[in-house]
């Protein structure tokens, strides 16, 4: 029987949200421009139509940010009273009951008040999320749970906020919103930071030049390793099989012999010269190993995370097919088998062995390192 023009349109409907989305603007210091690029997306997107409001915004005494938050509609803060002083913070339940299809929720790490609905900031943005209601928030690295820790080595600041990595990777767009130290040292200069007097003790201590520098490349790489998640995804949602050498990762096959870490070396000094990831892989085709192959083994797998390298154990019934299985899962660009210089059928092996790889597995680079026999 034949659909009926309404049938047709609701087949052709996209299917009904069940989320709302997440943006995160990530910034690498105080001051780069997170709030007011949140801001100045939200007014665009409004102007054109979009259901905006904001759950709150922090000026911090920016004229910036104060001439662009009227622009929108604010829902009233909550109040607060703790040990006698009332606070405000974000009325989750009012922002959710408003139902907009945007909502603005600024510096993602905040610790609420206690007597709030929810210990952390993010916790009101997951349950918005819940309702969903789109939200734009922002961030800075240093408040990244896996990150802080690297933070305080650097900066000598103990960072109090954090947080989640897991939170973080709920964002189906991350925008770095990056300036140059030099710059932010002047906006710093112009007072468009912080008040004339905390200026100068500022630029002395957290926004010292070596500690911007350190703080951007950090930043700079949270968002690759998410732009390289999105590629990942969508390479398996597409089923593409090739490798797109977008960015390198190398793998390296290795076994219980002591000789594999001249092979780890190798390999390490040449993700470092490219700046790729690096794998160190183990195939068992034994169901137990003896005692002495298990501990040589560990000893090289505690090797190579030692040079950086992501240890891997698979299972598999043949080296060269789960190894090939491995590259195409993870997209590996190159990879880097050891050779021992034998004759006769223990070479014939190898040979077949490194033929069925390269039969089996997507296009990939084979380096064949030659070692010293036993």
């Amino acid at each position: 029987m034949p659909k009926t023009p309404e049938e047709w349109l609701a087949l052709s409907a996209p299917p009904e949200k069940t989320k709302g989305s997440l943006k995160l603007f990530l910034g690498y210091a105080p001051g780069v421009g997170k709030t007011f690029s949140m801001l100045s997306e939200a007014i665009r997107r409004h102007s054109r139509g979009e259901d905006i409001v904001v759950g709150v915004v922090e000026t911090h005494g920016r004229k910036g940010i104060a001439e662009l938050v009227p622009q929108l509609e604010a829902v009233p803060r909550r109040k607060i009273e703790y040990k006698g002083t009332v606070f405000e913070e974000m009325d989750v339940d009012a922002v959710v009951a408003r139902r907009p299809q945007v909502a603005l929720v600024d510096e993602l790490a905040h610790t609420n008040i206690p007597g709030s609905k929810h210990r952390k900031r993010y916790e009101d943005v997951l349950q918005i999320l819940d309702a969903k209601i789109d939200v734009l928030t922002t961030v800075n690295i240093q408040h990244i749970e896996s990150i802080a820790p690297t933070v305080n080595s650097i900066t000598g600041v103990v960072v109090r906020e954090t947080v989640p990595d897991w939170v973080l990777q709920l964002a189906e767009e991350t925008v770095m919103v990056d300036l140059t130290p030099e710059a932010l040292h002047n906006r710093m200069r112009r007072g468009d930071i912080y008040r004339t007097e905390k200026i100068e003790q500022s630029l002395k201590n957290f926004f010292r030049r070596g500690n911007l520098i350190a703080l951007r490349e950090l930043a700079l790489r949270q968002v690759a390793e998410q732009v390289d998640r999105s590629l990942s995804s969508y390479l398996d949602e597409k089923d593409i099989q090739e490798n797109w050498a977008v960015r390198e990762r190398i793998a390296v096959c290795i076994s219980a012999n002591p000789r594999a870490q001249y092979l780890l070396a190798r390999a390490a000094r040449m993700a470092r010269r490219m700046d790729a990831e690096l794998y160190a892989v183990h195939v068992d085709t034994r169901d137990s190993p003896n005692a002495r192959d298990e501990k040589a083994l560990a000893a090289n797998l505690q090797f190579a995370e030692s040079l950086g390298a992501t240890a891997i154990r698979l299972k598999g019934k043949s080296v060269p097919d789960a190894a090939a299985k491995f590259v195409r899962e993870k997209h590996v660009t190159q990879m880097i088998f050891g050779r021992t210089a034998v004759e006769g059928w223990r070479k014939l092996l190898y040979m077949n062995a490194i033929n069925r790889f390269l039969r089996e597995a997507p296009a990939v680079d084979v380096h064949i390192v030659t070692q010293e026999p036993d």
